[in-house]
């Protein structure tokens, strides 16, 4: 267990390292997107800060998985981000539906794998 949560926390730290840093630095060029996923694209970059502010969660939690130091945190941090890809592949782009699934079952995967950093936080105190 301890071998399939090293690698499943590495390869989805490398893939938001490398979407990140491709992002930020213009490294790859935008896939041409058509119809309805190309309306939510233009309304994303027309936000001005969405785009940004995923892509630097995605940033820092692919640093956490990758060199492993707060893993808990960023588990929890890049959740809402997995669940945002999952849905958009799914309603927009099935085509990517493998990756998106893969990032968002490895997101639930981590956080079950580290359950007992978290219970505490649905424990009533009083």
């Amino acid at each position: 267990m301890k071998i399939a949560i090293i690698i499943i926390r590495t390869l989805i730290g490398l893939l938001f390292l490398f979407t990140s840093i491709s992002f930020f630095l213009n490294l790859t060029p935008e896939p041409v997107s058509t119809g309805n996923f190309k309306a939510f694209q233009v309304g994303l970059v027309a936000s001005t800060y969405l785009m940004p502010l995923a892509k630097t969660i995605e940033l820092l939690c692919g640093l956490s998985f990758v060199t492993g130091r707060f893993v808990t945190l960023a588990n929890i941090a890049i959740l809402p981000v997995t669940i945002n890809i999952l849905l958009i592949n799914f309603f927009l782009t099935p085509q990517n539906m493998p990756i998106a699934l893969f990032v968002f079952l490895g997101n639930i995967f981590l956080i079950y794998s580290h359950w007992e950093n978290y219970k505490g936080l649905f424990v009533a105190k009083g």
